[in-house]
């Protein structure tokens, strides 16, 4: 019986990765997409919101398929909002939703898009001011984040 032999090389992000989160909302604002939300997701929001399933999903939500996603709104400058993306204090953009947001927003920036290359996490990073800086992620949980996103 012959057994593959795994590649043991270290990902070009071995000794992990910066990021910390600047609150400039660029990750969820630019051209039109979907945020998708489970099942659970909307129930948390729900929550959160003190509305029914059904409102939540009336007022914040759209089907694409048999999937949900959060509506977006455009601004001004013609971008995308996501609905729930608020302005703060002193410029910050933030999540008005934060603490019941979606998988996808919680895992970001450690997509597999964005893992793909050294090349693909410094174009992302071009628009997210919080990556490259701040509180250092090891490979373990840089791959822990990663694997917990279901693929789109």
């Amino acid at each position: 019986m012959k057994l593959d032999v795994v590649d043991s090389a270290p990902a070009w992000y071995a000794d992990g990765l910066k990021f910390t989160c600047t609150q400039c909302g660029n990750c969820c604002t630019g051209g039109p997409g979907f945020v998708w939300i489970s099942e659970e997701e909307i129930g948390r929001l729900a929550e959160l919101l003190e509305l029914s399933r059904e409102q939540t999903i009336e007022r914040y939500c759209h089907q694409i398929g048999d999937r949900t996603s959060l509506r977006e709104s455009q601004n001004a400058q013609g971008l995308y909002d996501c609905i729930f993306l608020k302005e703060g204090s002193g410029g910050k953009r933030i999540c008005g939703v934060y603490t019941a947001r979606p998988l996808q927003c919680r895992t970001w920036p450690f997509w597999a898009g964005n893992l793909a290359s050294r090349e693909a996490w410094d174009a992302a990073a071009v628009r997210c001011h919080g990556m490259n800086h701040g509180r250092q992620f090891s490979a373990l949980e840089i791959a822990t984040i990663a694997e917990m996103r279901p693929s789109s």
